[in-house]
């Protein structure tokens, strides 16, 4: 019932939005649906979970992780919004907001999905609801971005429908009933054959790997977060390539449990190492602040890849690393949509010296950079911690040390662009922009900031158990 209520409450808020007539008032009901998501999701969460229809839906631990953090993204999101969309008033709003509460819709439908196919539905429809966001500006850069977004995005989608119907015909070439529900096909895997198995997992890694963003299929990202509202970005980076990462989650779960996985790990390592690699080179001497995020986001889905190729230790990590790479992505990409309102640019050579004409923000922002490049004492400090104990303690010598010189590659292109975005004197030949911080602009990303502060130091005993259980739900199932 409560997986029922989350799926449809946003899709009600999503109707009252599109049939309010004031553009004004519409933005009001994002914060009300996302305090009731966030209410009921902490339910959802506490509850044990139990299959429905025929084991269709199942709540797990991993999709537990999954619905955190996605509500509390949107929350923060939902509350900004009010105040941003305020400083748009040349835009209609209409569109924006439904698309963000379809959005939340299909992102929980996503995390209690247990039948790929419905799976698939879910993370095809996050796609098609963000896509009019992504056109939000309404420049021919912005429709450039949407169609590359669509067309890339949508490939990589029916790629992943196809790997799904190879894994349906390997259980009818083993001679099983056939099932797309993850728990019969867990159990099914050491049966199924390894070329169709094989098969599988390369078309699903390529498919929602276009969706998670990682190279080469990232090349929708640069030009979807770059011209997007950074109230939007932060949705992409923390809830649509989320949603990627959760389908390569699950088709990890089954084969895995196969009879050979050195085969996957392999690939999901390589494809890591390769994405990683990727976005550090095209992270040094970036000038643009969102496309910087972009290649940034490039980088950590290549370390969700590398993380899950190497298992054991590092699958708690990639638990842990889920909530802090979410929230901080939301911190950045919604510091970045002030210091755009607040310079009329992303580009540093304008938008520079932050801290001087926006304070919170400009402070938010270097945070929030120290927090995605792993200092302590927040949360991703904890999780590449992991990644690199598992990687070194479990024999991965290479990998760890590519990791870790190509990481600090990363940071020292973003410190590149980072620092004068925020140290620098503000241009004096150009004319100061109307945006001034307001509560609402800057609590949200402030209140993630603490949240990823206070998990770094201190991880409740409940959230604990729950990253435990999730990580352990990605062993093998024999």
């Amino acid at each position: 019932m409560l997986i029922l209520l989350l799926t449809t409450i946003p899709l009600a808020g999503a109707l009252v939005t599109w049939l309010v007539p004031s553009g004004h008032r519409r933005p009001l009901v994002l914060p009300v649906v996302a305090c009731l998501h966030l209410l009921l999701s902490g339910f959802a969460i506490a509850q044990p979970s139990a299959p429905l229809m025929n084991g269709w839906i199942c709540l797990d631990a991993v999709g537990k992780l999954f619905l955190l953090e996605f509500s509390a993204l949107f929350a923060a999101c939902a509350f900004y919004a009010v105040n941003y969309l305020q400083y748009r008033k040349e835009r209609n709003n209409r569109g924006i907001c439904t698309g963000f509460l379809v959005c939340l819709s299909a992102m929980t439908l996503a995390t209690a999905a247990h039948h790929l196919g419905l799976l698939w539905l879910a993370i095809e429809t996050t796609t098609l609801s963000m896509a009019p966001l992504v056109y939000f500006n309404r420049n021919a850069r912005s429709i450039e971005a949407t169609w590359k977004y669509m067309l890339i995005c949508s490939i990589g989608i029916a790629l992943a429908l196809l790997g799904i119907l190879f894994l349906a015909y390997a259980t009818v070439v083993a001679g099983l009933t056939p099932s797309l529900i993850l728990n019969t096909l867990q159990g099914y895997a050491p049966s199924l054959p390894n070329v169709w198995l094989n098969a599988a997992f390369a078309l699903m890694l390529v498919g929602y790997g276009t969706k998670m963003g990682l190279a080469p299929m990232h090349t929708w990202k640069p030009d979807a977060y770059g011209e997007a509202p950074g109230l939007v970005g932060a949705m992409l980076a923390g809830g649509l390539a989320n949603c990627g990462l959760l389908g390569l989650i699950r088709i990890y779960q089954i084969c895995i449990s196969s009879s050979d996985v050195h085969f996957y790990k392999t690939c999901l390592i390589g494809i890591g190492l390769f994405s990683i690699a990727v976005a550090a080179i095209f992270l040094v001497r970036q000038t643009d602040i969102k496309r910087m995020l972009a290649y940034s986001s490039v980088e950590h889905m290549g370390l969700f890849a590398v993380a899950l190729g190497l298992g054991g230790k590092a699958l708690y990590g990639v638990m842990l690393h889920l909530i802090g790479n979410g929230l901080a992505k939301g911190v950045l990409f919604l510091t970045s949509g002030n210091i755009h309102r607040a310079f009329a640019s992303k580009n540093r050579e304008f938008a520079r010296g932050t801290l001087k004409r926006a304070p919170w923000t400009g402070a938010l922002f270097l945070a929030a950079f120290l927090a995605m490049t792993g200092s302590p004492p927040f949360l991703p400090f904890a999780s590449e911690f992991v990644f690199f104990t598992a990687a070194f303690s479990q024999g991965h010598i290479i990998t760890g040390s590519l990791m870790a010189l190509l990481l600090m590659v990363a940071f020292l292109g973003m410190t590149l662009t980072v620092v004068p975005v925020v140290f620098g004197d503000p241009p004096k030949d150009r004319e100061r922009t109307r945006y001034r911080e307001t509560f609402l602009l800057v609590a949200p990303p402030l209140a993630l900031l603490v949240v990823l502060g206070i998990l770094g130091l201190w991880l409740p005993q409940p959230l604990y158990r729950l990253v435990v259980e999730a990580a352990g739900l990605l062993e093998a199932v024999r």
